[in-house]
């Protein structure tokens, strides 16, 4: 044992333990993630329940797990039995999506080959038998075979209704309310500035005649959404439950409509890639516990993107200047000590220093200096995805700069000295041999900072993001990038789905899905990063690396 102890070979071992642990630890949380939430993409099987007492309930078996001891009668104690949670949807019927059913309640399991699963707008999923598709109040089709083949075509007409309208409302509705509220703004500005002046009494009456006709433009498509949804509402199915409880569902509120128990491993294959492309490219909804989380995807890579804009340049200049020019002594090494501190400061006191510097502070004073007009609403002065991106580029400020430094004393000092007997200025020897050699090292420290502000989300509750955003902070009106948006991100939506849901055993697939999603995303931005990293590696190859 002492000779393992003294050739350091035991010590070998101890590490690939620990490595070994930890793929097994990371693995494991992956292979979680993905059990966990792949029922939000899978069609499960619809089952039927018969209790002794003749009642009856259809849904989704969750889980299944032994009863406590402690709600068992003392005789019944060790029996291994168990208790299903089943998720029976129809929540405005029964007022909650799931129940448990304890096995002793079971008479009889049964997989009713018709059962449908309805996916509405809102109110979650209703589980029950589609029995007749209604137009104009009168049965168009019945029976459950014929009414579940042919709802499909009828689902096209009011899918394609819902989508016009949604264009409507949030293209051409929302560039009118974009037009008003701007020319509101300059009449607001005008009567800031003097509104008794008979030019300015002249500009208002025109900006209100604009205004007037953006509403006439708004009248007639608000005609147009109340025709098509009167058209739409010509369409609806009636279904029943499995107690032969009624319900009459409007198909413009139906997402879509499926019979898990008669598709094949094919058709719900397809079934899961179409729920994948809704997850990614849609907007939320049903409190954000359903449909995508694109504006999510969105805030939390065009935030990255931002932070890692101000963070590099910054960073790479401080440790430049810390590395190559300082004269090395007590103040720049408490400096460097400083540094290396705000590394372990927890990110909500950068949060907090968000809020009061860039939200209050230089927004406030951005908002008193170019728009006193609009005060006391404020432009600047609120939380926006510019003060999050600043602030998250301060919570990684010291990586960048701890790994930059690092990077730059792995360069040898005969590189740096060759270059100067040659007769180049300090500035040259820093832009064409320091620079392109470090950069490698660099891109590290920025990894690592994509990797850490990605998942922050403590900083971000306080700056800018928000449960639900109305936009995006880019579209399609000038400037393009509005940074003082509010903006949706990952972390953010994780919490608020997981812990703030009104129905949290609902959304806890969603949570899950989430998380998956984030995790890749982060990782694809360091597998982008470290790919450059290695190209630029083989491009400045020297001894050292």
């Amino acid at each position: 044992m002492k000779k393992y102890f003294r050739s350091g070979e035991i010590f070998i071992w101890f590490t690939g333990m620990g490595l070994g642990l930890s793929l097994i630890m990371i693995s494991g949380l992956l292979l979680l993630i993905v059990v966990n939430g792949k029922d939000y993409f899978w069609a499960s099987e619809l089952v039927q329940i018969t209790r002794t007492d003749g009642s009856k309930q259809l849904g989704e078996v969750v889980k299944e797990e032994p009863i406590p001891n402690l709600n068992l009668p003392d005789t019944l104690w060790n029996k291994g039995l168990l208790r299903m949670q089943m998720k029976i949807g129809n929540r405005d019927l029964y007022g909650f999506d799931f129940q448990w059913i304890d096995e002793r309640e079971i008479l009889k399991k049964e997989i009713p080959q018709f059962a449908s699963t309805i996916e509405r707008m809102e109110f979650g999923n209703f589980y029950g038998f589609v029995k007749e598709i209604l137009v104009d109040g009168n049965v168009e089709v019945s029976g459950e075979v014929n009414t579940s083949a042919k709802i499909n075509s009828y689902l096209k007409i009011t899918s394609a209704i819902r989508d016009e309208i949604k264009d409507i409302e949030k293209s051409q509705i929302g560039r009118i309310n974009y037009n008003i509220e701007n020319i509101r703004l300059e009449i607001k500005k005008i009567k800031y500035l003097d509104k008794n002046s008979e030019k300015n009494k002249t500009d208002i009456s025109k900006l209100e005649a604009e205004i007037a006709k953006e509403n006439e433009k708004y009248e007639l498509l608000k005609t147009k959404v109340d025709s098509l949804n009167q058209i739409a509402n010509r369409y609806a199915v009636y279904c029943e439950d499995v107690n032969g409880r009624g319900k009459t569902i409007p198909m413009i509120n139906i997402v879509r409509v499926y019979q898990p128990n008669n598709m094949t491993f094919l058709s719900k294959l397809g079934f899961t890639f179409t729920k994948i492309r809704e997850f990614i490219f849609d907007d939320p909804r049903e409190s954000n516990t359903e449909g995508g989380v694109f504006p999510a995807i969105f805030g939390t890579v065009m935030m990255v993107l931002l932070m890692s804009i101000f963070t590099v340049p910054f960073g790479v200049l401080a440790a430049l200047y810390l590395r190559e020019y300082a004269k090395q002594g007590p103040l720049v090494r408490a400096v460097r000590i400083a540094v290396n501190n705000l590394a372990g400061v927890p990110s909500i006191v950068f949060g907090v220093f968000g809020l009061g510097f860039f939200i209050y502070f230089v927004g406030g004073t951005i908002d008193q200096l170019f728009f006193p007009e609009r005060l006391p609403t404020p432009t600047w002065g609120t939380g926006g995805i510019l003060w999050a991106s600043l602030t998250l580029a301060l919570l990684t400020m010291p990586v960048v700069i701890v790994a930059t430094e690092e990077a730059l004393t792995q360069i040898p000092r005969g590189m740096r000295e060759a270059a100067l007997a040659l007769g180049a200025t300090k500035w040259q020897v820093v832009r064409r041999i320091i620079l392109p050699a470090a950069t490698p090292g660099i891109l590290t420290g920025l990894i690592l900072a994509m990797a850490r502000a990605a998942g922050e989300v403590a900083p971000l509750m306080i700056t800018g993001v928000v449960k639900l955003a109305p936009s995006l902070p880019f579209d399609s009106y000038f400037p393009f990038f509005h940074l003082d948006r509010k903006f949706m991100h990952l972390g953010f939506h994780i919490y608020d789905v997981g812990f703030q849901s009104p129905n949290i055993e609902a959304a806890m697939p969603m949570v899950y899905t989430t998380t998956l999603l984030l995790i890749l995303i982060v990782v694809l931005l360091n597998i982008t990063a470290m790919i450059i990293r290695a190209n630029l590696r083989k491009k400045y190859k020297s001894s050292t690396f």
